[in-house]
């Protein structure tokens, strides 16, 4: 059946629905692989890099995969990164050392896949997850790094083999699609070590550490990366923990990257930034720190950083979903400010939107510190706001 081809990034997304932060997840493999077998007669996708990494869990994993990507791009190595949701732009969900897709390039790729996939009734995330695997193949990259939507069993990302499977944290998240109990969602993610020849992970909770241990895999635990990095947050030396280990094992067992430099990789990760962690914006007089953690796992992970910041915060926003219950995180997160703003999505709070919020306590106060908690939809938000309404 032919389909009309959309004319930009705009109409490629409203074919799709637009979904608000990739909610309209569909588990399963059998429409991205029709995808995937139909991309492949076309020759959209012709090759397998040297070497394929996906990283799952519940926090941590966008992190992880950044550390890696910069570590091995600045080691030599053209690497295509794909991460997930956006902040400010699709375009940021496909980078090769580090650059976001041209908008030539994705809607050039997107006259190609989109009917393909409009045909095969894929989704918005295994689309995209297939227009990243095309414009990876078409640039002939070294490595992939594949970041999974939700869950690994069913994710678009785990559809193709890997060579390297990395887990994060795991933590009570997805639960309508996962799992009520830490078991069973540790059980889904574990498919991210699913065909792949080496497995690390994340130190894990007594819970995830016990469904590591029935699985016939040689996974090796990371330990947290002592040293001084860039990135704020504490939380951050167990992220470039993963992929410290990841890349000594690299060196030391996978013939085409014996010759890697480890120091090389050592600095890199010391002085990788990553926006959307803790990242610091100003806006007129006043400075804003803005991370995505949105669960109660990254909200606890980040109450350590907050503590050692040695100053109390004007307002906090929480922004979350209306199926999300937040409740236990702002008794933690009052000692950190004098005031409290929780955004859970459904309506029954004191702001209509983030952008209201931001407009009525930045003229509270003349010269404040704000810290905004959400997912990267709503930081995308704040930027946005920050720039239409910049002196």
């Amino acid at each position: 059946m032919k389909q009309d081809k959309p004319r930009s990034v705009e109409a490629w997304l409203a074919a799709l629905g637009m979904p608000s932060a990739d909610r309209n997840y569909l588990p399963g493999h059998e429409r991205v692989q029709k995808l995937l077998d139909a991309a492949e007669k076309q020759g959209i996708i012709f090759q397998r890099p040297l070497l394929r990494i996906r990283v799952a869990g519940t926090n941590g994993k966008g992190s992880t995969a950044h550390f890696l990507a910069q570590a091995l791009q600045h080691c030599g190595y053209k690497v295509g990164l794909y991460t997930s949701p956006h902040i400010m732009q699709f375009h940021e969900r496909m980078r090769i050392q580090g650059v976001s897709i041209s908008n030539i390039q994705l809607t050039h790729l997107m006259a190609k896949v989109l009917p393909l996939a409009l045909d095969v009734g894929a989704s918005y995330f295994e689309t995209a997850t297939v227009l990243a695997l095309s414009h990876f193949s078409m640039q002939q990259v070294d490595v992939e790094i594949l970041e999974a939507g939700v869950g690994a069993k069913l994710d678009a990302t785990t559809a193709v083999p890997a060579d390297v499977g990395v887990l994060t944290p795991v933590a009570l998240d997805h639960q309508d699609w996962l799992g009520n109990d830490l078991v069973s969602i540790a059980q889904d993610k574990a498919y991210v070590f699913q065909g792949c020849d080496m497995q690390v992970s994340a130190p894990q909770a007594l819970e995830v550490k016990l469904v590591l241990e029935q699985l016939d895999y040689n996974i090796v635990e990371a330990k947290p990366l002592l040293e001084p990095l860039a990135m704020l947050g504490v939380h951050q030396q167990e992220n470039a923990g993963v992929a410290w280990q990841v890349l000594q094992q690299l060196q030391s067992y996978h013939h085409t990257f014996s010759s890697l430099n480890l120091n090389c990789c050592l600095q890199v990760l010391k002085q990788t930034n990553i926006a959307g962690r803790l990242q610091i914006c100003t806006y007129s007089q006043h400075t804003f720190w803005l991370d995505a953690a949105h669960n109660s796992h990254a909200i606890d992970a980040l109450l350590p950083t907050l503590a050692s910041l040695g100053h109390m915060f004007d307002t906090i926003i929480l922004c979350t979903r209306q199926d999300r219950d937040l409740s236990d995180c702002v008794p933690k997160l009052e000692p950190f400010t004098h005031k409290m703003v929780v955004m859970t999505g459904d309506g029954k709070h004191a702001y209509a939107s983030v952008e209201q919020a931001l407009q009525a306590e930045t003229k509270a106060v003349i010269s404040g510190r704000f810290l905004v908690l959400g997912s990267f939809v709503t930081l995308g938000s704040v930027q946005q706001w920050m720039e239409q309404h910049e002196l």
